[in-house]
C-alpha cells in the first residue's frame, strides 16, 4: 500500500509540476521542480563555504569572472544535511538549491546531490552587460531513475581514452552516471592483464592489433568518471563473444582450464579496479558446463563486487544475480533483481532524425519512474563494423543529440509510449508531446551552440520541416509517369482509377517503415513490399542563395555490412530527388566494394559525414519532391532495409540549418 501511494505521489509530482522560466534558461535536464523570482545574484567577490568539492566551486566561480574573498558580502554555501523533505525517490542524486540576491544556498544528502546542483548551477549563469548573473529561483531537483548511461564497445572498435573522457566529462553535465565499458569481443580483449600478458598481443587480436588499455589507464579512468560523478562498468562479456580469449589461451572459457585461467583474470581485475560493479556478459552464448555462470558469479561475488548479466542469456533467480541488462525486445525485468533497459536503445541502428523522436517520448521499460527492480537505461552503441574513425562513431550514430534525449528522460521521467504508438513520427504540432519535443530541440541546439563547438554533433532542427506524403502505390508500370516532377502539388491523386490521399508529416527524416519493421510505428501502419510513396514540400527561402542539403535514403548502420549505393544512385531502391524540377544527383561514392563485409568501414554513405550537397534556393517559394521506393525489406545488398528519407537545408558547412526558410507543402506562411 505504501509503495502505491509513492507511486501515486511521485505521478502527481511528474506530471503537475511546473518548471516556470526554466524552459526560458535552456536548462537540460529540467529540473523536476523550479520557480524563478525577482532580483539576481552576481557572481564576483564571493565567500565559499562548502565542506566538499571546493575545487569545483572555484574553478566555477573564477571561469565566471568571479573572485573568492572571506569578507565578501555575497557568498555560496554548501550544506549536507540529513534529509530533503519532499523528495520522493533517489534522495542520494536530489539536491535543492535557493538563489536571491546576496547568496545561493545548495542542500543534499550527498556529495553527488551536490555534484548535480553544480551542474545546474552552471546552466542558470547568464552574460548580461560584462557581468556573470544567476537569476533568483527556486529548485527541488531528483532523478526519476538511477541509472542514466551509455555504452562504447571498445572490444570490437578500440576508442582512445582521451575520446572516452570526452563523452564522460561533456555528458556528467547533463547528468548522465553510467558508463558501460564492453571491454571484450572476438576481436580482442582490451584491458591488460599482468598475471596472462599474451591476452592483449596483437597477434591474439583480429582488430586495431595492440591496441588495449593498460591497467593503470584503466585505474585513472574509473578515477576520472569519479570525479564527475559518473560509475564505471566494466564488462568481460563470458562464455560468449570470447574467440580473442580462446586464441590466447587455446581454451574454451568453459573447460575446466578456461574457468582456472578467467577466475585468475577476475581476481586480478577486482584487485585492481576499484568498482562495484561487473557485467559478465552471457548473450548469445551455448552453455556446454551447467556451473559456469554460477561459479563465476559466485566469484565475483566473493571479492565483494556486484554482478550484472545480460537478458536475454542466463536464467536467474531472485539473489543469484545483482541486476540484468535487458538487450532484445525478448527481454524482461523479473521482480526482485533490479533491471536496467537497453532493449530499444541501440544507437548503431539509429537514423539522424526519426528514431530520437521516438527515444524522446519513451517511457524507459514502459514507466514513468524507476524502481528497486528498475534501475534506469544505458543507451549503447554495437559498432559490428569497423569504425576507423572515432569520431565518425560518436557523429554516425547521432550520440551527443540522442544521450542528451536520454539524458532528460531518465532524469525527469514520464514519456508517453514505449516506442509503440506514433513511434518515430512527430506528433501532430498541436499536441503535448509535440510541444514538449520541439522545446527540447530548442534546448538542445542552444547547448550544440554553446557547449559543443568542436565535438561531432550532427543534428539541426527539424521540428519547422513539414511535408506531404502520398499513399503508397504499387510498383507496377512505369510510375515515374504518375508524378512527374513537373506536376502540380495537389493534397489526392488519382492512379489507375483509384485516389490516393496525401498526409501531412513533420520531420527531417522520416521513417515510411521502421528498420525493427512493426516492431517501432512509423508513417506507414501496415507497409508492403514493393510500392512506391512519394513526398514534397515547399519551401520559402527570403532571397537567393546557395545552401547544402542533407540528403539520404537508407541510413546505414554500423554494424551491418551492407553494400554501399552503386555510382549513380541514391540507394538500391531507385529514390530519386528533385528541387524545382530538376533532378539532384547523389554523391560520388567512395566506396566501391562489392562483396559485403564487417572489415570494410563505412565511409560517405550516411549523409552526415560527408559535405552537404551544395544547391540554390531561389527567393520566394522552391519545390522539393521526392520518389520513394521499396523492393524487399531485405535484400542481398543490405540486410535492414530502411523505407525511409532523410531531406533538409543546413549551411554549405553542415553545421546548422538554413535560417529564415519555410517548409510548407501547402505554400502557408
Amino acid at each position: 500500500m505504501k509503495k502505491q501511494l509513492l507511486f501515486i505521489l511521485v505521478l502527481g509530482i511528474l506530471f503537475t509540476c511546473q518548471s516556470v522560466g526554466a524552459k526560458e534558461l535552456n536548462l537540460l535536464p529540467l529540473p523536476q521542480e523550479c520557480t524563478f523570482n525577482k532580483g539576481q545574484f552576481v557572481i564576483s567577490k564571493l565567500k565559499l563555504q562548502t565542506p566538499l568539492l571546493e575545487a569545483n566551486f572555484t574553478r566555477f566561480i573564477e571561469e565566471n569572472g568571479g573572485v573568492i574573498d572571506a569578507g565578501a558580502n555575497s557568498k555560496i554555501t554548501v550544506n549536507l544535511v540529513s534529509e530533503l523533505k519532499n523528495i520522493p525517490l533517489n534522495r542520494d542524486e536530489a539536491y535543492t538549491l535557493s538563489v536571491n540576491s546576496r547568496e545561493v544556498v545548495i542542500e543534499a544528502e550527498t556529495e553527488r546531490g551536490v555534484y548535480w546542483a553544480l551542474q545546474t548551477l552552471t546552466q542558470l549563469v547568464e552574460t548580461k552587460g560584462k557581468r556573470k548573473i544567476i537569476k533568483a529561483c527556486e529548485i527541488t531537483d531528483w532523478p526519476a531513475f538511477r541509472v542514466r548511461g551509455f555504452m562504447q564497445d571498445v572490444g570490437r572498435s578500440y576508442v582512445s581514452l582521451k575520446e572516452l573522457k570526452e563523452e564522460i566529462a561533456a555528458l556528467s553535465r547533463y547528468k548522465i552516471n553510467v558508463f558501460h565499458w564492453h571491454l571484450t569481443e572476438n576481436q580482442a580483449w582490451r584491458l591488460e592483464s599482468k598475471v596472462f600478458p599474451m591476452l592483449t598481443d596483437s597477434v591474439n587480436m583480429t582488430r586495431f592489433e595492440g591496441q588495449y588499455y593498460t591497467m593503470e589507464e584503466a585505474k585513472e579512468l574509473v578515477a576520472f568518471c569519479k570525479a564527475h560523478n559518473v560509475l564505471l562498468i566494466p564488462e568481460f562479456d563470458m562464455p560468449g563473444h570470447s574467440a580473442a580469449f580462446i586464441r590466447a589461451f587455446r581454451h574454451d572459457m568453459q573447460s575446466p582450464e578456461g574457468m582456472i585461467i578467467l577466475k585468475l583474470l577476475m581476481d586480478e581485475i577486482c584487485e585492481n579496479l576499484d568498482v562495484p560493479y561487473i557485467h559478465i556478459g552471457t548473450d548469445e552464448a551455448a552453455f556446454k558446463n551447467p556451473t559456469f555462470v554460477s561459479d563465476m558469479v559466485a566469484h565475483v561475488r566473493a571479492h565483494g563486487k556486484k554482478v550484472i548479466s545480460w537478458s536475454p542469456g542466463w536464467s536467474y533467480k531472485p539473489g543469484e544475480i545483482d541486476m540484468t541488462h535487458l538487450w532484445s525486445y525478448r527481454a524482461k525485468a523479473q521482480k526482485g533483481i533490479a533491471a536496467v533497459d537497453s532493449k530499444f536503445h541501440y544507437l548503431n541502428h539509429f537514423d539522424t532524425f526519426g528514431d530520437i523522436v521516438a527515444l524522446y517520448n519513451s517511457r524507459i521499460y514502459n514507466s514513468a519512474i524507476g524502481s528497486e527492480d528498475l534501475a534506469g537505461v544505458i543507451l549503447a552503441i554495437w559498432n559490428d563494423r569497423i569504425v576507423l574513425d572515432e569520431r565518425d562513431n560518436v557523429r554516425q550514430n547521432n550520440f551527443y543529440p540522442n544521450m542528451l534525449a536520454i539524458a532528460e528522460r531518465a532524469w525527469r521521467g514520464g514519456g508517453t509510449e514505449y516506442f509503440d504508438k506514433k513511434g518515430v513520427i512527430l506528433a501532430d504540432e498541436s499536441s503535448v508531446e509535440f510541444k514538449e519535443f520541439a522545446d527540447f530541440e530548442r534546448r538542445m541546439l542552444w547547448h550544440k551552440s554553446n557547449n559543443f563547438k568542436g565535438y561531432p554533433f550532427s543534428y539541426v532542427k527539424q521540428t519547422n520541416v513539414k511535408w506531404r506524403i502520398t499513399d503508397a502505390f504499387p510498383n507496377n508500370g512505369e510510375l515515374s509517369k504518375v508524378f512527374p516532377p513537373e506536376q502540380s502539388l495537389e493534397s489526392k491523386y488519382t492512379y489507375e482509377g483509384e485516389e490516393y490521399a496525401t498526409t501531412p508529416v513533420t520531420g527531417a527524416g522520416i521513417y515510411l517503415r521502421h528498420v525493427w519493421g512493426s516492431l517501432v510505428p512509423a508513417f506507414f501502419k501496415d507497409p508492403k513490399e514493393n510500392h512506391t510513396a512519394y513526398a514534397y514540400t515547399w519551401v520559402y527561402s527570403p532571397k537567393q542563395q546557395k545552401v547544402g542539403m542533407w540528403i539520404e535514403f537508407q541510413n546505414y548502420g554500423r554494424s551491418e555490412m551492407d553494400l554501399p549505393p552503386l555510382a549513380g544512385t541514391w540507394d538500391y531502391k531507385g529514390s530519386k530527388i528533385w528541387l524545382n524540377d530538376k533532378e539532384i544527383a547523389p554523391p560520388a561514392w567512395s566506396a566501391k566494394h562489392t562483396v559485403r563485409s564487417n572489415e570494410t568501414p563505412l565511409e560517405n554513405e550516411n549523409c552526415v559525414v560527408r559535405d552537404p550537397i551544395a544547391v540554390d534556393l531561389n527567393k520566394g517559394w522552391n519545390k522539393v519532391f521526392l520518389k520513394l521506393p521499396v523492393g524487399r525489406f531485405s535484400t542481398n545488398e543490405v540486410r535492414l532495409v530502411k523505407w525511409m528519407f532523410t531531406t533538409v537545408f543546413v549551411t554549405l558547412d553542415g553545421e546548422s540549418e538554413v535560417k529564415e526558410l519555410i517548409y510548407s507543402p501547402d505554400k502557408i506562411k
